[in-house]
């Protein structure tokens, strides 16, 4: 299996967060270890990246570490995942991973519906993430009008619109998105059945 996201247009360029799942060989642990604090030290020089979690092997990853990267444009994840650094540090595994990774990315509006604890990254069904969309977008711009209009009255309309948007996919981005998907993650991701 490639170890790198597939190529896109270049008119696509939505966050991207990837998952990486990697089962480690027996005694290799410290060195596994030591390898992700190198490549999360590297990685986080690369332009756009927005953190990187590591879940450490447990039931819920199913004995695998998973490292998880995120980034704000796509652009940003591909010259990560093509960079010959990257590929240098993938070449130190040898001898420590057993068999190949697991790799999984998500894009767009999913990302904001992203669960790291869980056994993949999965997302939940598109009209759920719709209504919940709907209603959270409502809220934060009707809020942000009523806190920000009157100070902005001067200002011409696309810059207002221009402040209220950027509040706003900021506030959803970083607080407001992660707090309502695992308030709601029961009913997001409720299997049929």
């Amino acid at each position: 299996m490639a170890d790198h996201i597939p190529p896109r247009s270049n008119a696509e360029n939505p966050p991207v967060t990837i998952s990486v799942y990697r089962r480690i060989l027996p005694g290799r642990e410290a060195a596994y270890e030591e390898w992700i604090r190198g490549i999360s030290e590297v990685a986080s020089h690369f332009d756009g990246q927005q953190g990187i979690n590591i879940l450490r092997p447990s039931e819920q990853t199913g004995g695998r570490y998973v490292v998880i990267y995120r980034f704000d444009t796509y652009e940003h994840a591909t010259a990560w995942e093509n960079s010959p650094v990257r590929t240098e540090w993938i070449a130190k595994l040898e001898g420590i991973t057993d068999g190949e990774p697991d790799r999984e990315s998500a894009t767009g509006l999913e990302v904001w519906f992203d669960l790291p604890e869980a056994p993949r990254p999965t997302q939940p069904p598109r009209h759920k993430m719709a209504v919940v969309l709907i209603a959270v977008i409502f809220a934060l711009v009707f809020a942000l009008q009523l806190l920000l209009g009157p100070v902005m009255t001067g200002l011409p309309r696309w810059s207002q619109t221009l402040i209220i948007v950027t509040i706003q996919v900021l506030a959803m981005t970083y607080l407001i998105m992660p707090v309502i998907t695992m308030l709601l993650k029961a009913w997001l991701f409720r299997k049929k059945g």
